[in-house]
């Protein structure tokens, strides 16, 4: 006689505490599930559209300042806590949990021209149009006592920018060169130059902290040796560079913003040609800020808009933009990744999300699922035609729209006017070069 006996194995279905969820057996033969992948295309297309539909970037706008707001620096330890510097000389102290000015000073005559913070967040220091470096702390002064400056040095010209080192008493400034100061002396500790033409920014690396990047009006980007207190390295492009911003989780990795409209991340060890251009600006671009994950920055344009770059793609996934917004001179990416600040020419400092259709405040595990499992879909359909052109339609101004068609006009011109030079002419006579090729001028070692 035979026994047919079903054996089943209790760690299979039994759940080992009663708050453990209930295992389902499921069989993945396709066969047995013919609408599937139709149903997830239905909801990544369904999920895409209600990304577009709650991507409500704008948060609130700072006012107070009277003047263009010209820089801004984050404090090192506080979130809450930004400064910004404006074209009157005027800096304010910003708390952004209560969206309010905490503290102003009147700092400088003319223009805060650089400003930032001490790595401990005790002070920070102003450079401004005066002609004076000036250190003040980051508290509020006693009742009963007046609001002055920790340290000021008064300088022979016009410091154009400043930034301090990330782990010792020691900041640089430049002007007609970098000059490196110790905090405790009134005359740098060495001045490093190269060429002879005003330098407008100095950045120090945030991870080999002996590096510095600076940026000249004769179209130069500059690399320093801090211990060597040599130039290391330039390189230069066809038009100039406003500014430079270390990528924080790749020591050699830089992203310039330039004037021809575009922005370029270089390998310092490589700088015979950018790693990637970055395109989609259609004014010169002003300022420039990584996020703290190294993954993407932030760019400010003269074209009244700022724009999400990931570093790994030379077009911007986000464009921001309000009606009353100007040319927008500086912008920060805040140090928890969810915010980004920018100030413009029309004295307000603006707080937009890093990411537009993020829900805000506390989520509810089933919401946070939701969520995840939406990000799943639309990453597996994000090549699909319908959806691609869902998640990457936005709206822009009337001029920039207008620009950037005539800019294709003009791409497409060049373009054609080369491929006839090559046609006519002799073979190997007019050589391709490559787009990331063609900004470069020199590298001088």
């Amino acid at each position: 006689m035979r026994v047919k006996v079903l054996s089943r194995n209790p760690d299979d279905y039994v759940r080992e505490t009663k708050l453990d969820l209930q295992r389902v057996p499921r069989n993945y033969d396709p066969a047995l599930h013919p609408f599937e992948v139709p149903r997830e295309y239905t909801r990544a297309l369904n999920a895409t559209k209600l990304e577009r539909v709650f991507a409500k970037p704008f948060l609130s706008s700072l006012d107070g300042h009277r003047d263009g707001v010209n820089c801004m620096a984050k404090h090192p330890k506080s979130l809450s806590t930004v400064l910004s510097g404006a074209c009157d000389g005027e800096v304010k102290i910003w708390n952004l949990t209560r969206r309010q000015c905490i503290r102003t000073i009147q700092a400088h005559e003319g223009f805060v021209r650089g400003m930032c913070a001490r790595f401990c967040g005790t002070s920070f220091f102003t450079v401004g149009d005066d002609k004076t470096v000036k250190q003040w702390k980051m508290e509020s002064p006693e009742y009963g006592e007046e609001e002055e400056p920790i340290h000021t040095i008064l300088g022979k010209t016009v410091y154009t920018g400043i930034d301090h080192h990330w782990k010792e008493p020691v900041f640089a400034t430049c002007g007609h060169q970098v000059d490196i100061w110790d905090e405790q002396r009134t005359s740098p500790k060495c001045s490093l130059t190269w060429g002879f033409d005003s330098i407008s920014s100095v950045k120090f690396n945030p991870i080999e902290t002996y590096l510095l990047g600076s940026c000249a009006s004769d179209r130069n980007i500059v690399l320093y040796d801090m211990r060597k207190s040599t130039p290391l390295k330039k390189v230069i492009l066809n038009m100039r560079t406003n500014t430079l911003c270390w990528n924080p989780m790749e020591a050699f990795i830089f992203t310039a913003a330039n004037e021809d409209y575009n922005l370029y991340t270089f390998d310092m060890r490589f700088l015979e040609s950018p790693v990637m251009v970055h395109m989609d600006h259609v004014s010169a671009v002003l300022d420039v800020d990584y996020s703290p994950t190294g993954k993407e920055f932030v760019s400010a344009s003269f074209d009244k808009s700022i724009r999400i770059f990931p570093v790994n793609k030379g077009h911007s996934r986000e464009v921001y933009h309000t009606k009353r917004m100007q040319h927008v001179i500086t912008v920060k990416w805040t140090s928890d990744n969810k915010y980004i600040l920018c100030g413009s020419d029309e004295m307000n400092i603006r707080l937009w999300k890093a990411n537009a259709s993020e829900k805000l405040g506390v989520l509810a595990p089933r919401e946070k699922a939701a969520m995840n499992y939406n990000q799943k879909l639309k990453e597996k359909f994000q090549f699909h035609p319908q959806i691609r052109r869902i998640a990457q339609h936005r709206h822009l101004p009337k001029s920039i729209y207008c620009q950037i068609k005539e800019q294709r006009i003009m791409r497409e011109a060049r373009r054609r006017k080369e491929l006839n030079r090559r046609k006519h002419s002799k073979p190997g006579s007019v050589p391709f070069v490559s787009e990331r090729k063609k900004h470069i001028v020199a590298v001088v070692k």
